[in-house]
């Protein structure tokens, strides 16, 4: 497809408003430090309302202990794909997010996701209430007598993250009204939604290469201003739509580390992890990383 049919049929489908979530707050566990090391990573699928007009595949990743889940309760990172793509494809940054501690589950959108038998770009307006349902799916799950995540997963912990029409999916989760259990964000080469980035105020981190040709670098910074809660941006340089996502690509070891430890800092609480992101975001000629305090 066109890159200007694209930004324009996303920043047309992206103005319209979003559900927001309905569940209750859990009771988070005391800060703590993230692991040190790192874990093996297992994957398991299930589907999200099987019955219903909108089914949700769902691929989740998790720290490994042989065929089990580690021991521990891990926090949640709920994982948006973009256009025409699929949760697998991410796994280069999903994987290394569970080898480091937490449960990474990404959705596959009905209607935008590789391979549907319906496209529909426009459907993207109603994948933050789909994220919800997701989240909502695994504070039940984790109660479920027998299932293997029960009892670990820290389902007062989530964060959301997502790429392209996935990071617009993502920044539509922070509405208002939403549950405490949603604590902050990653937005990779998108923008905001209508009523995103609303009261209670969250931390939400931007990750755009600063030669995006489909979702420009202008949409990028204009969520970035308007987030109400503390930001930080992440500027790739020179880099397009998502290039930096790919292991051994320019700027991917720095998108990663700058991601993991944001999650480490505000799902675990670990302020070793708070430290280190100015040193391992900026690199000379790959990267520029800036933060901005909540206005």
């Amino acid at each position: 497809m066109g890159v200007k049919r694209l930004v324009a049929a996303l920043l047309t489908a992206l103005l319209a408003g979003c559900g927001t979530a309905t569940a209750a707050p859990g009771t988070p566990e005391p800060a703590r430090r993230a692991p040190a090391g790192t874990y093996a990573v297992g994957v398991r699928t299930l589907t999200v309302d099987a019955a219903s007009a909108r089914p949700l595949p769902v691929t989740l990743w998790y720290p490994a202990d042989g065929n089990a889940v580690a021991a521990g309760r891990f926090p949640v990172v709920l994982y948006s794909h973009g256009l025409d793509s699929l949760p697998h494809l991410h796994a280069g940054v999903t994987t290394r997010w569970a080898a480091a501690g937490f449960v990474v589950a990404a959705p596959a959108y009905p209607h935008t996701r590789r391979g549907t038998r319906r496209f529909d770009r426009a459907d993207v307006r109603h994948q933050p209430a789909d994220g919800w349902r997701v989240i909502r799916h695994l504070v039940r799950l984790d109660t479920r007598p027998g299932d293997p995540l029960a009892g670990h997963l820290d389902v007062a912990r989530f964060a959301a993250a997502g790429h392209s029409a996935g990071g617009f999916t993502t920044a539509g989760m922070f509405t208002s009204g939403r549950s405490s259990r949603l604590r902050a964000g990653i937005v990779i080469a998108g923008g905001g939604m209508a009523g995103s980035f609303a009261a209670p105020a969250a931390p939400v981190l931007f990750v755009h290469g600063t030669a995006d040709p489909v979702v420009p670098l202008a949409v990028g910074r204009a969520a970035y201003r308007r987030a109400g809660g503390p930001a930080a941006f992440l500027s790739v340089l020179g880099q397009g739509h998502g290039e930096y996502l790919t292991p051994g690509r320019p700027g991917f070891a720095q998108v990663l580390a700058t991601t993991t430890d944001f999650l480490r800092w505000h799902l675990y609480g670990d302020p070793d992890a708070a430290r280190r992101l100015p040193a391992g975001a900026n690199a000379p000629a790959l990267t520029r990383y800036e933060t901005r305090p909540a206005p």
